[in-house]
Parts: C-alpha cells; structure tokens; sequence
C-alpha cells in the first residue's frame, strides 16, 4: 500500500500541473491580445474605449499573472507575460518620472476643476485659487447657481476677469476666470461637446496666452462617436501666434489612441512631465478616484515645473493644479 500511494501522488500531481500550465497559457494569451490593443490604437466601442482607461491596472495583473506562470512553470506563458509587462512598463512607467523643468518663462498658475454638475463646494474653490495663488482658473460644469456661489465666497476678489457659459444645470456649462485681462475668441475650432470657450490672456511680460476649457462628452455607449469628435476637433499645438494651453475635463486617458494624437501635435501633459501622471482625478465620491481624466496641455512654448490634485466636496472630479512657465 505505502509503494502504490507513493506512485499515485506524483501522477495525480502532473495532470493537475498541466492544466494549471495550460490555464496559464490562455492567461497570457488574453493579456498579450490586450496590449496589443494598447499599442496599437484599436480600442473601438462603448466597451474596450472605457477599459483602455485602466492600462496601468492592466499592468500591475500582468505582474500577478507573470508570478502564477512562474509558480505554474509554463515555459510559453512565462515567455509571453514577460513581454507583456515589458511593453505596459515601457507605456506607463514614464507617467511616473519627472522629466527636465522648463527653464526660465513667464510663470503661469492654472487651475482646473470640475464641479459636477455645479455641486462642488464654491468655498473650497476659492480656498484653492488663494492658496495656490492662481492666475487662471478653467471651470466645468458651472452653472448659474454655482457661479453665484462662487462670486459669493470671493473668488471675483482674486480673479477679477472671466468668460463664463453657464448653463441652468446638467454639465453643458464651463468658463474662465483670471487675474488678468481676458478676451474671448471664437472660430478657434469646431466644438463638439458642451461649452468649451476660448480665451487669450494678457498674461504680464510678453503676448497673451490662449487657453482653452476642454470638456467633451463622457464616452457612455450612446456616445462615443461624440467623444472622439469631441477630442479629435480640439486646436492643435502650434508654433507660431500666441502660446497655448488647453486644460480641462477631456474625460480621455493617456492611453486613449484620440488623445494620444493630439498629443502627438506638439502638446505636453503636464501631470505627466512631472512625474504625476498615474495621479487620478475620477471618480472621486462612492469610490476612490481610479483614472486621471483631467488634465492641462501646453504647447512647444511652455511647460509645467509642478502638478498636485485636490479633492473638491461635492464633486466626483479632483481638482487639477498646474504651474507653468510660458516662453
């Protein structure tokens, strides 16, 4: 009896090894078809253009899976994963690194926030632009009400110039408030999505600056199409004429293809040039906040020397805060 139990366990080991492999390799497969989808922009649909958001979860599974096909000794699914966390290591580590600090240029303090539907605190708002001693503000989804409560906390005292839309409610409104004179241009692009208004700042020292609130539609399964208009007609980076930057709700991700190609224009994420930009800004009520949707661009001629992020009361958005320096 001792002889034969001895003999069996082995055998009933290897089949149960050899599914396990087997299962592992299947693994691989389906982590390695979903970077391949990150690499190259196919992410289509109401389905995987939401979960592309998630690549740096995506990673950090990779890295669990890897660890199973190890523990499973599956030569093949070792091999594959290992590519996999390579590839999603080269997308998303560098989010995490500061890069070199702009040097020199007129300083530039942006801050960006979205109020959901006007039910961010307007004190805590302010608080922000007091402490943060910002010169322009980007707002979205205001409305009338929350304009009058954020004129009412003192945010007119600080930021005396503005060019708002606020709408009656829902999340079609946005605006611009600064320390300095605004004037509002229009003609800049096609806006599809809620109000994106544009405004040049005359920023002290040198030409204005244009800066534009950025908020296209949610892309919910009715409305992708919308969204990746939304994106795809934003301004360009330009060389010439006045410097830009454009900040706000893009409700995108750096791992959206869309965003990625006006990225590829000539912008620069600031969050991510800072070494923060895994920092995520929503959702921000019943769960913790999971992906950086929010986010502040600037051309060839500026760059951002620090980012941090801000909870907001009332509002499922963190607050994005940007310091820049424009040349």
């Amino acid at each position: 009896m001792l002889k034969q139990e001895v003999v069996e366990g082995p055998v009933r080991a290897r089949p149960r090894r050899a599914r396990t492999a087997r299962l592992t390799v299947v693994v691989a497969v389906v982590f390695a078809g979903g970077t391949a989808m990150r690499l190259g922009g196919l992410e289509t649909g109401f389905l995987l253009v939401p979960l592309v958001s998630f690549t740096p979860y995506f990673g950090v599974a990779a890295l669990v899976a890897l660890a199973c096909a190890l523990w499973a000794r599956s030569r093949a699914a070792v091999a594959v994963l290992l590519a996999v966390c390579v590839c999603l290591a080269w997308l998303v580590v560098p989010r995490a690194v500061a890069g070199e600090a702009p040097a020199g240029g007129r300083p530039l303090r942006l801050l960006t926030a979205n109020l959901n539907g006007g039910r961010g605190d307007a004190q805590v708002i302010v608080d922000l632009v007091r402490k943060l001693d910002v010169d322009v503000f980007s707002v979205q989804e205001l409305t009338w009400a929350a304009r009058e409560r954020l004129t009412a906390a003192g945010l007119k005292e600080l930021l005396p110039y503005e060019v708002t839309q606020p709408m009656p409610r829902g999340p079609e409104g946005s605006g611009i408030y600064a320390r300095h004179p605004l004037r509002e241009r229009s003609g800049l692009f096609r806006r599809v999505g809620h109000h994106m208004p544009v405004a040049q700042v005359a920023l002290p020292g040198g030409p204005a600056v244009e800066v534009v609130v950025v908020h296209p539609v949610a892309p919910v399964p009715w409305t992708v199409d919308e969204w990746e208009a939304g994106l795809s007609n934003l301004p360009p980076a330009q060389a010439e004429g006045p410097p830009r930057v454009l900040a706000g709700d893009f409700n995108a991700t750096l791992d959206h293809v869309v965003f990625r190609r006006l990225l590829g224009t000539g912008y620069t994420d600031a969050a991510a040039a800072t070494g923060n930009g895994l920092a995520p800004t929503w959702p921000n009520r019943v769960l913790p906040p999971l992906v950086a949707i929010s986010h502040v661009l600037t051309d060839g001629r500026g760059g951002a020397v620090a980012t941090q992020v801000h909870d907001v009361p009332g509002s499922d958005h963190r607050a994005l805060f940007a310091d820049l320096r424009v040349r």
